[in-house]
């Protein structure tokens, strides 16, 4: 009579399980790259939304400046409440695969119509860095494109 850890029942148990905590693991990384049960078959578009701020341009504020001289250097403001004139709410996300992957709020308050004071998220510290950033992992993932798919070397080592 074979043992239960040998029975086919118990393996396919064993896989099943090994397969439910993979799917419901809060990791991260599976959390990016795993499509989730309602997303598949569905491509979602990559979504940048709102007011694209950096710490350069949050860092030429000065108290005292107008209305028009902050809507020249941060732009015009997303939210701006017809109640509360006084507050400009300067809000960003991204969104990749449906999923919100970046959030970050800034707003200005003023007093008779000259900015009084600032507050906000972090901000990204220049865009000149962000491009290069952007260059540095685009380069990294041409070098990536140049080895070829993961189905090709699926099949580079079935042909070897």
């Amino acid at each position: 009579m074979p043992s239960s850890s040998h029975h086919p029942r118990h393996q396919l148990l064993v896989v099943a399980v090994g397969f439910a905590a993979l799917f419901s693991a809060g990791c991260s990384t599976i959390d990016t790259y795993m499509p989730t049960l309602r997303s598949l078959g569905v491509y979602k578009l990559d979504i940048n939304q709102g007011n694209y701020l950096s710490q350069d341009l949050v860092d030429k504020l000065k108290v005292g400046q107008t209305k028009a001289q902050v809507r020249q250097l941060l732009g015009t403001p997303l939210l701006v409440s017809p109640f509360r004139e006084s507050r400009w709410d300067y809000v960003y996300e991204y969104t990749k695969q449906g999923r919100v992957v970046e959030h970050r709020t800034f707003t200005a308050y003023f007093v008779e119509e000259k900015l009084a004071r600032w507050e906000g998220d972090e901000m990204p510290q220049s865009i000149a860095e962000l491009n290069r950033e952007a260059l540095a992992r685009t380069i990294g993932e041409d070098a990536w494109a140049e080895q070829g798919s993961w189905w090709d070397r699926v099949l580079d080592i079935f042909n070897k």
